[in-house]
């Protein structure tokens, strides 16, 4: 067979497949199932600088060839994932990126220094999940290769690539969920506690591509497709 070996950033992984963050958790809650060491890297769920609830209410609705949450990126705080989960989750067979979330451009900051630890090999930036309330973009962090992860629910995927680019990052990864309603016919009222929520699944799949394409054209520094991933062909 032909090698999948890839070299993302200067990290070395087995295959191009990255588990993306939110879809995995940390690794260990996988490792039964999955073969990591087939498995190019896992992004870990969200982490802040200190623990969030996440939203109230009903999280989850499903969709047509997909689903919408409302998390809220719930998360323990990236102090109790290095005390608890990091000593496990540096045991699996592959490369562990550390997804970072925060409520301001200081807070994000204080997540990189906390983060940038050994078994961590790189940071992806959230700015863009679509069911928080609150968010702000991350300024360099030059020990780790930063990845900003981008939403589609804009109206310039090229525009907003070209800042974060000319703002430092590493690589950039999109897309991240659509904003989306789901509403019970029986009481007509949103499903969601959040009333919205972020519409993943293989329905978007078309959507990613597009910015994946319009993107990859606009920079010059590596862009990470997801979206709607379900087999090898996609």
């Amino acid at each position: 067979m032909s090698s999948l070996t890839v070299n993302y950033l200067g990290i070395p992984m087995a295959s191009p497949v990255i588990g993306a963050s939110g879809t995995v958790g940390y690794g260990l809650e996988l490792n039964d199932y999955i073969d990591m060491k087939k498995i190019g890297a896992l992004s870990g769920k969200g982490l802040a600088p200190t623990p969030w609830k996440g939203n109230e209410g009903v999280r989850v609705a499903e969709t047509t060839s997909g689903m919408l949450n409302c998390i809220g990126l719930e998360n323990p705080g990236a102090p109790w994932f290095i005390e608890h989960y990091l000593p496990e989750v540096r045991k699996l067979p592959t490369v562990f990126i550390a997804n970072m979330v925060g409520k301001s451009v200081e807070e994000y900051a204080e997540c990189a220094r906390m983060l940038t630890v050994p078994g961590i090999s790189a940071l992806e930036v959230n700015i863009s999940c679509p069911n928080v309330k609150v968010g702000g973009m991350a300024y360099g962090v030059k020990a780790l290769p930063v990845i900003v992860k981008l939403s589609p629910n804009v109206t310039d995927i090229v525009s907003i690539a070209k800042a974060v680019e000319d703002a430092g990052a590493h690589s950039i990864s999109l897309i991240n969920t659509l904003l989306g309603i789901a509403i019970d016919t029986r009481t007509r009222r949103p499903i969601l506690g959040n009333i919205t929520g972020g519409l993943s699944g293989p329905a978007i799949k078309p959507v990613a591509l597009r910015m994946v394409w319009q993107t990859a054209k606009a920079v010059h520094i590596p862009v990470c497709g997801l979206g709607g991933i379900m087999t090898g062909e996609d």
